[in-house]
């Protein structure tokens, strides 16, 4: 079985807010040491499939620095191995300025996907977090004689506005696609993980959905109509960390005693590049509890319940409580932090207090957003000594000291 997996690594992530002005949604680092491309990347290859593409658009570099020629990932070959698919402006008549959605993307690089002569084309989305054996839904598309295969996961009745809601037969056939419905009597929602036969995919994209933009709310339900297009459904872990508080959730849930997501699962490894830093290092007087702590941190105040990412120093008498905090990250002498997304090479002042108070006004130019107390501080920005950040407060990346007029009230905004 000849198959060609397209990875979908272009969103530029609107609701990850400042995570994402630099990186596109795949690159953003997860569970300390990895980035959200890694799972898909490592499902493709603990499949036995090394045929693998990852389709970019927005703010590509961090992703490209991060795949490169994918030797983590046993993907760096003569053959077949991953092939980093760059975005470019064709004429406006052809297809369009720029990509514009999943099936946009994909029509971009038909060249590619006919190049290759793959039997099944395997489309994914570089932004979910999940450990899945691709080989027994590609396996069940063929047995089927299956046009196209949707993969699909229960979904609570509460969350049915965020996906592809599938109504099956008996068989599971696919009877209906229902995108985003605020109520439905359907339960299972689309995981954005794809079967084509190459055949079909080429030609609903260069014929009956030439101007389709999106697979799911496009494509897929005139498919139904005209196709054999079945349902596989997986009933393990799956999350998109697509907002901000889908991402700090998902980060969270790891520091459960039996969390759902087993990254020291052996027979199924998360690969990812590692950069070379030296094991963790605690103080006399460090109190850590319930982390998630990654090699090359040095802490020497208290941590309780975060995710400590590679290089992280935390000094004497700072205090971090339910909190990501990134890459070469330095939390100041005396400083607290609380329930707060810190991103890389933050510098956060001495006796600064980030996250701070009761107030929960929710961001005011991100208000659905951020709204369940989350503050952001982005990449590379430097929070004085002293200062106090509210709840649901935003900090740009690169911000300065001289940017900040003072305490900023929860909700508020800086850079």
């Amino acid at each position: 079985m000849n198959v060609l997996a397209m990875i979908l690594a272009g969103g530029a992530g609107p609701n990850l807010s400042v995570l994402t002005v630099q990186r596109s949604e795949a690159a953003i680092p997860f569970a300390g040491k990895y980035r959200a491309i890694d799972f898909p990347l490592s499902n493709c290859v603990n499949s036995d499939i090394y045929n693998v593409a990852v389709l970019t658009q927005y703010m590509p570099r961090s992703l490209n620095e991060h795949i490169r020629a994918g030797k983590p990932w046993d993907l760096d070959r003569a053959e077949g191995g991953v092939r980093m698919l760059q975005p470019y402006q064709s004429s406006a008549e052809e297809a369009g300025a720029w990509q514009a959605g999943s099936a946009d993307a994909l029509r971009f690089n038909l060249d590619y996907i006919r190049e290759n002569q793959a039997d099944l084309v395997l489309i994914l989305s570089g932004n979910h977090i999940y450990k899945m054996n691709y080989r027994l839904m590609l396996d069940l598309h063929r047995q089927r004689r299956a046009d196209v295969t949707v993969a699909v996961h229960a979904v609570s009745p509460h969350l049915t506005n965020r996906f592809g809601m599938v109504t099956t037969d008996a068989n599971d056939r696919i009877s209906r696609f229902e995108e985003k419905p605020r109520r439905t009597r359907a339960t299972l929602g689309s995981m954005g993980v794809y079967v084509f036969n190459r055949s079909i995919l080429d030609e609903w994209l260069s014929g009956p959905g030439k101007k389709a933009q999106h697979l799911g709310g496009e494509i897929i339900p005139k498919l139904i109509r005209r196709k054999r297009v079945f349902a596989y459904e997986f009933e393990g872990y799956w999350t998109n960390v697509g907002s901000v508080p889908a991402y700090y959730e998902a980060n969270m849930a790891l520091l459960a005693d039996i969390p759902a997501l087993n990254l020291s699962d052996k027979g199924w490894t998360i690969h990812t590049r590692s950069e070379q830093y030296p094991p963790v290092w605690l103080g006399s007087d460090a109190v850590v509890h319930g982390n998630l702590l990654s090699d090359g941190a040095r802490i020497e105040g208290k941590v309780r319940r975060s995710i400590i990412g590679p290089g992280v120093v935390i000094g004497p008498d700072a205090e971090v409580r339910d909190s990501i905090i990134m890459n070469d990250t330095v939390i100041g002498a005396g400083a607290t932090v609380h329930k707060a997304i810190i991103d890389k090479r933050v510098d956060i002042g001495e006796n600064a207090r980030v996250g701070f108070g009761d107030d929960n006004t929710p961001n005011a130019p991100l208000p659905e957003v951020l709204n369940t107390g989350i503050t952001l501080v982005g990449k590379g920005a430097r929070v004085p000594a002293g200062l106090t950040l509210g709840r649901n407060v935003v900090v740009h990346p690169g911000a300065r000291e001289e940017d900040f007029g003072g305490d900023v009230e929860s909700g508020g905004s800086v850079g």
